[in-house]
């Protein structure tokens, strides 16, 4: 299984905004430009993280993003599981479809197994994703040693 291009995007920013200093606002730009992304694809990732109440977008002069405390406690899980949407992870239904749908159990593992992805990443907040500086500070994504 692999993360959609959307999700991964999604997560890079709201790793990104969880190691902020007290105050700093980071744009948009700046953010795609720290975590290696085309500024469109991060503008995208902070309107529907922002609409889902993750991100707090602020136009204008002092303006910037921020990771609010909602998107701080959210898990990875629930991040990962709105983009990805619930659609079948095989062709079952494709054009053509699968002539074996009607009697194939396939369908059925799959789903339990995205189930179980789903929930072991509910146990993970992304708090506890950046929670070592040690490991995750703010100088990795500044480019700097």
């Amino acid at each position: 299984m692999r993360l959609t291009a959307f999700t991964d995007v999604s997560l890079r920013l709201v790793m990104r905004l969880a190691v902020a200093g007290e105050g700093e606002l980071l744009t948009t730009r700046a953010v795609a430009e720290m975590t290696s992304v085309p500024y469109t694809h991060m503008a995208k990732a902070v309107a529907r993280l922002s609409d889902l109440g993750l991100v707090e977008a602020r136009r204008g002069r002092g303006g910037g993003l921020r990771l609010s405390e909602r998107g701080r406690r959210a898990s990875v899980g629930s991040i990962v599981r709105e983009p990805e949407g619930g659609g079948d992870l095989a062709g079952c239904e494709d054009d053509p479809p699968c002539p074996l749908r009607a009697a194939c159990r396939l369908r059925g593992a799959l789903h339990r197994a995205r189930e179980a992805f789903h929930a072991s990443l509910d146990e993970v907040s992304v708090e506890s994703l950046v929670a070592s500086e040690e490991v995750f500070g703010p100088d990795l994504w500044q480019g700097t040693d």
